[in-house]
């Protein structure tokens, strides 16, 4: 299927061979020893891989730990990192609370399902640890509210993992729009083409012995192991994920809530079709949200303007003077319908990243928040979580943006956390 070629496509992309503008060029230069950064990871699917990878790149990383609940992640892992770290000293761990207990440990990086996410990011806080989080934040709005309280109450570091941030299209974009050069922005429309696959029939079975399926379960619901809801399709279950839409939500929704910031959320109103075989998230879904003085709208095609169809993913900001479409890699400007391929006259005003992980070793170093931080990730990750509870609820939602609840909707109010399993709530 289309969505599962473009997501091991996006992971290939950013692996260490084709790395382009998300680490830092220098990597040959010597580090003292008293200036490293002791890094653990937790999950070790693709992303986590791609994680490992990435910090095994930076000199002044070592990376001392590794952790997994399926047994085959861990031993390939620990293989592929002695590959490119011979003579590492990383230990292995299927239980992420041992990497926490340990006082030698810097930082984190999280690259589990989505409904483990929050958990374990607020406990590392909680464990004085820095944390670089995969996307999307949390897998609800209480667990973004938990993190950002315990980040701060600890005095933590955090990055999200939305590693196209760190690229030079998505800052210059941000430059052109906050220019003023399209004038005052009243539409963005954001788009994902794709559907999960037809998964068929449930398969359960005991799980292989080599996975810790009731840890691998954790919060989310008590459930018979099935092959088709584990590694990698977990995404199309919405007790662990939230399907194409939360997959991509914050990769490209990213670039227009940096370029805009809007403020005043009042409405939510989400429509789609289920999925096909046993997946319960949407095979398409399409999202209106209602700001004070501004709409954004997201869709499961490209919108009908200029330059979308070519696009399976992307962003087009409607100015008073003009539009801007771009996606991960490219943008176009139009004013008064008229393509403007030079734009110089917009100055350079964002300082370009060092490259997304390098960007929170320097944070962790300098004790500030990098580019993606929690405050920053959940405002972007909360129109995500909302757009999913008006989809399951199949009704349009209105939004108190100030209180962070819905106004008049106790059953959507509900949906704002997930109850973890007594067993695995360990905040």
């Amino acid at each position: 299927m289309e969505l599962n070629s473009s997501r091991r496509e996006f992971i290939r992309k950013t692996s260490i061979a084709g790395i382009g503008v998300f680490m830092l060029p220098g990597l040959v230069r010597k580090v003292a020893a008293s200036d490293r950064l002791r890094v653990a990871h937790i999950g070790l699917g693709g992303m986590g891989n791609a994680h490992m990878r990435w910090f095994a790149a930076i000199p002044e990383v070592d990376i001392v730990a590794l952790c997994d609940v399926d047994q085959v992640h861990l031993d390939s892992t620990m293989k592929t990192l002695e590959t490119l770290r011979p003579g590492n000293k990383a230990q292995a761990y299927k239980d992420f609370r041992h990497i926490l207990d340990r006082k030698d440990i810097d930082a984190i990086t999280c690259a589990t399902p989505d409904h483990w996410h929050s958990q374990i990011a607020t406990l590392a806080f909680k464990a004085g640890k820095d944390v670089y989080g995969e996307k999307p934040l949390s897998h609800d709005v209480r667990g973004g509210q938990e993190m950002l309280k315990n980040l701060n109450r600890y005095d933590r570091v955090f990055q999200l993992g939305t590693q196209i941030h760190a690229g030079d299209n998505y800052h210059r974009v941000v430059e052109l729009v906050r220019s003023g050069i399209l004038g005052k922005i009243n539409t963005v429309r954001i788009w994902k083409t794709g559907f999960p696959p037809d998964l068929g029939l449930a398969a359960y079975q005991q799980a292989p012995p080599n996975l810790d399926w009731d840890m691998w379960l954790g919060p989310a619901p008590l459930s018979d192991y099935a092959p088709q809801k584990c590694h990698f399709n977990w995404r199309y279950f919405s007790d662990y994920g939230g399907g194409v839409f939360g997959d991509f939500w914050s990769h490209i929704a990213d670039v227009v809530y940096w370029s805009i910031q809007p403020k005043g959320l009042k409405s939510i109103s989400a429509r789609g079709e289920k999925a096909e075989g046993i997946t319960d998230v949407a095979k398409w879904m399409d999202v209106d949200y209602e700001y004070e003085d501004l709409n954004i709208f997201w869709t499961s095609e490209p919108p009908n303007v200029p330059g979308a169809a070519a696009r399976g993913i992307g962003a087009y900001f409607e100015g008073e003077n003009g539009t801007l479409i771009c996606d991960y890699n490219t943008h176009e400007v139009r004013i008064g319908g008229e393509l403007v391929p030079d734009l110089t006259k917009v100055p350079v005003s964002l300082e370009r990243s060092p490259g997304h992980q390098q960007n929170f070793v320097n944070a962790v170093k300098s004790r500030t928040q990098p580019e993606s931080n929690l405050e920053y990730a959940r405002e972007l990750t909360l129109p995500m979580h909302l757009g999913l509870i008006s989809y399951q609820l199949g009704r349009k939602l209105y939004w108190n943006d100030k209180r962070e609840k819905f106004i008049g909707d106790r059953e959507a109010n509900n949906l704002l956390s997930k109850e973890p399993r007594k067993k695995w709530d360990l905040i």
